[in-house]
C-alpha cells in the first residue's frame, strides 16, 4: 500500500523492491532499497540507498536509514551493514521481477479459468536465484 497525507510524496526510487503486503506512508526509499514484506514504512522516513527493511519491521516516522544497512525490529534498528553479496543478491531479485514484468505485458493474453491443471503445465525455473536464507547457508 502507497499512502501519504494531502500534499505529500511517497516516493519509490529507481530499482526499489517492495515486498508483499508492505506499507509506505509519506516516505522516501531510495535507489536499490528493499523493503520486506509486511513492513511498514512511515512518514518522513527515508530507507538510504542498497538498504535492506526485514518483513515485518515497523519504521517510525522521520528515521534516516543509512545507505547499505540491514534493518529490522519493531520498532526498527540498524543491525549491521550489508555485504556486496547481498546487494548483488538484491539487485538480482529485482531485475528477476522486472523481466517478469516485461514478460507478463509482452505475452499475456486473456483466457477462460482452468478446470484443472493441465499435466504439462510450463514453470519458471531460475536455479540460479535463491531466497536470502539459502544464499546465507552457501556462504558457510
Amino acid at each position: 500500500v502507497m499512502h501519504g497525507f494531502p500534499g505529500t510524496d511517497t516516493v519509490v526510487e529507481e530499482d526499489g523492491h517492495i515486498g508483499h503486503g508492505a506499507v509506505l506512508h509519506g516516505c522516501r526509499i531510495r535507489r536499490n532499497a528493499l523493503v520486506g514484506m509486511n513492513a511498514v514504512i512511515m512518514d518522513n522516513a527515508i530507507v538510504g540507498e542498497s538498504s535492506i527493511v526485514a518483513a515485518s519491521a515497523f519504521v517510525k516516522a522521520g528515521m534516516e536509514i543509512p545507505p547499505r544497512v540491514l534493518v529490522a525490529g519493531m520498532p526498527a534498528k540498524v543491525i549491521r551493514e550489508l555485504s556486496d553479496e547481498e546487494i548483488r543478491w538484491k539487485g538480482e531479485g529485482t531485475a528477476t521481477y522486472q523481466d517478469l514484468t516485461r514478460r507478463c505485458l509482452a505475452t499475456l493474453v486473456e483466457t477462460d479459468p482452468l478446470v484443472e491443471v493441465e499435466p504439462d503445465r510450463k514453470r519458471i525455473h531460475m536455479p540460479d536465484v535463491v531466497p536470502l536464507v539459502a544464499l546465507r547457508k552457501k556462504e558457510e
